[in-house]
């Protein structure tokens, strides 16, 4: 009987422990960027509740966002699709699930009075955090300028000290992204933006990467995640209510909402069936495939990493189908 009793207690305290990992919220980390800023919506119009998932979104400065994710403290992050395979090569594998946004101008090179083309950055100094989304974007405007990194002199400079840097007048020109770069632009009188990722629409994907445990335990949550992320795209891009979410996404970062306006005019985030077809496997920047390839290379050029990534694991485009 008392082993009876012992079984009866261990299965009882299986189910308990079973039930609150089951109850667990799915955790996601979120930071400041228009395509995820829009989560924002659906935090503070009750959309997940309605749609019956618990989650726990946590605001990040961004590569801060990235660690966590690494250290197994969050199921999710949001993240560019370069810095998905960094985070998978360096410290935790995640698996792209949805495209929020790609890039659509708010990336730029920004150079200083005098300069107006990529071409005339020729022998001169650019600031860019060398091996992050900015120094790819540098290498496109360059390429396509006719030139090669070899042209220019490039100067680390961490992302957020671009503008300071520019109008100290230590470089020619800065690559950033908002609002890096907009600071730029106000703080060097004359400055100019010379290329942006709207030059190049797919070099820049914004991503929800979910870790490969959390994907497989909770699929159908996950699928109501993304449920609910379309639901706040539509409620951003409907003229009736685009309003109200513009101000409670500029109220998340402390903006004002006619500034904000801006911001996400340099964020084409995407519907449903606009981000179905960058989800088909292909080369270039327009399938997010194609643009994680070129990443890839990229980043093991640059030897932010040592070894090629499989990209296709790197990708699931099924709950995205699923919709």
């Amino acid at each position: 009987m008392a082993m009876k009793k012992t079984l009866i207690a261990g299965l009882f305290a299986g189910l308990v422990s079973a039930a609150g990992a089951i109850a667990e919220p799915l955790k996601i980390g979120y930071s400041d960027w228009p395509g995820w800023v829009a989560w924002e919506i659906a935090i503070e119009k009750d959309m997940f509740a309605n749609e019956g998932v618990d989650v726990q979104f946590e605001w990040f400065d961004y590569v801060a966002s990235m660690d966590a994710f690494a250290a197994g403290q969050l199921d999710a992050v949001t993240m560019t699709n370069g810095d998905a395979l960094v985070t998978g090569a360096t410290g935790a594998r995640n698996v792209m699930v949805l495209i929020n946004d790609y890039s659509n101008g708010n990336d730029m090179v920004v150079a200083a009075p005098g300069i107006s083309s990529v071409a005339e950055l020729k022998g001169k100094k650019v600031g860019v955090e060398v091996g992050f989304v900015g120094h790819l974007l540098l290498l496109n405007a360059l390429e396509k300028a006719g030139l090669k990194e070899t042209d220019v002199e490039l100067v680390n400079v961490p992302t957020n000290e671009t503008p300071q840097v520019l109008a100290s007048g230590q470089v020619d020109a800065i690559v950033a992204w908002q609002p890096n770069s907009g600071q730029a632009l106000k703080m060097v009188p004359g400055a100019k933006r010379i290329y942006s990722s709207a030059d190049e629409p797919g070099l820049i994907y914004d991503v929800l990467a979910v870790s490969p445990d959390s994907l497989a335990q909770n699929k159908g949550e996950w699928l109501k995640v993304l449920k609910v992320w379309y639901q706040a795209v539509d409620f951003l891009k409907d003229p009736a209510t685009r309003e109200e979410a513009i101000s409670i996404m500029a109220a998340r970062v402390g903006i004002p909402a006619e500034e904000y306006k801006g911001f996400i005019d340099g964020t084409k985030i995407l519907t449903l069936e606009e981000a179905l077809p960058f989800m088909e496997k292909s080369e270039g920047f327009k399938s997010l495939y194609g643009s994680s390839k070129i990443a890839d290379v990229f980043n093991v050029a640059n030897e932010v990493y040592a070894d090629e990534q499989p990209v296709d694991s790197y990708i699931d485009a099924s709950l995205m189908k699923a919709l």
